[in-house]
């Protein structure tokens, strides 16, 4: 005669257990490709909005009223898909704008890149019209 086996609750907590330190360790591990890819995001985000807002500035519109009103030109250039997303960083927070000291450039801040770059311990270099970032 066979006897019948049984899972105990202790093999079933056991596994159980198993499962729940695998995610653990997959979570952290997204945690950090989910802020590079939101900092990647949030990096060419600034290059475009930049260098369309610079374009309505080189056909003549003023640069302070380009900054004081970015969503408008976006639409009105034609440039961007989605126009919303565009002015807010990979956090879904909004960019700070400037016209730089110049009348002739506009800055494109992101707090929470900086943020994620200072914590992660990286340096910011400025050439004379980007901002490279090096560890």
């Amino acid at each position: 005669m066979r006897k019948k086996r049984y899972v105990t609750l202790l093999e079933i907590m056991i596994v159980i257990l198993l499962i729940g330190i695998i995610s653990s360790v997959v979570g952290y591990n997204m945690k950090g490709s989910l802020d590079k890819g939101k900092a990647f995001k949030t990096e060419q985000a600034q290059r475009q909005l930049r260098d369309i807002l610079l374009l309505s500035v080189a056909e003549g519109e003023d640069i302070e009223e380009v900054v004081r009103r970015p969503f408008d030109y976006l639409e009105k250039s034609g440039l961007a898909k989605d126009t919303k997303s565009l002015l807010v960083d990979g956090w879904n927070k909004p960019f700070d704008l400037k016209v730089k000291d110049n009348k002739t450039d506009i800055e494109v801040k992101s707090k929470n890149l900086e943020k994620y770059y200072s914590k992660k311990g990286v340096q910011k270099e400025k050439s004379s019209d980007n901002e490279e970032y090096y560890y």
